[in-house]
């Protein structure tokens, strides 16, 4: 079940008069999200470090085709280009997974690197599948804040829908190398994890 938070945010006029016609789009547990007139959205954070990072992700990200522009930063708000598309976990539940999908979300990994990221990561449904299997960003989090040398969540939620081995199968195609580092990465991380899981059920099992 989502949290739920009262918002406040303090509006300058502008983003006042846009926010009487805002429409409600969805809710998580960093903030709110409205669409706005204009193709904008705005989001509304319930904490103003979440805010600021996101602000600074997308204000260094300016001009990349993978992320959304940066119109307006309040202490507790952006206001942000949208995005039109659907959710890739989604996508692949509906439609599968294609080599030229995949070799998008390769390139948008390399605009990670591009841009200076130490979080070379990000989730499923933080990525938009738009016309002809381009892809954008939404909700970037942490790019400069955590060192994470691979996609292991994205990998995860790969899993998750059954679709790595063919993932795997088309990064060799993309780009062999780096479809062998990455596949030997995750596979490492995983047997980790695999590990953890049993230790803390394990230690579960003791009271």
């Amino acid at each position: 079940m989502k949290k739920y938070h009262c918002y406040s945010a303090n509006f300058d006029e502008k983003t006042e008069e846009l926010f009487k016609d805002a429409k409600f789009l969805g809710q998580g547990n960093n903030g709110v999200v409205y669409s706005l007139p204009e193709n904008k959205v705005i989001k509304i954070f319930v904490e103003e470090s979440v805010c600021r990072d996101e602000a600074i992700i997308l204000a260094e990200s300016k001009g990349s085709k993978y992320f959304p522009r940066l119109y307006k930063r309040g202490r507790f708000y952006i206001v942000r280009e949208i995005v039109q598309g659907i959710e890739l976990d989604k996508y692949i539940k509906k439609h599968g997974l294609n080599k030229e999908l995949t070799a998008n979300i390769y390139m948008l990994t390399k605009e990670f690197k591009r841009l200076r990221f130490s979080k070379i990561d990000t989730r499923c449904k933080d990525i938009m599948v738009r016309e002809n299997n381009k892809v954008m960003i939404i909700d970037p989090k942490k790019a400069f804040k955590r060192n994470v040398n691979f996609p292991r969540h994205l990998m995860k939620g790969l899993l998750k829908l059954k679709v790595l081995d063919e993932f795997f199968s088309y990064m060799m195609e993309i780009d062999k190398k780096k479809g062998k580092e990455w596949k030997s990465k995750f596979q490492k991380y995983w047997s980790k994890e695999k590990l953890k899981a049993k230790h803390i059920k394990l230690t579960e099992n003791d009271y």
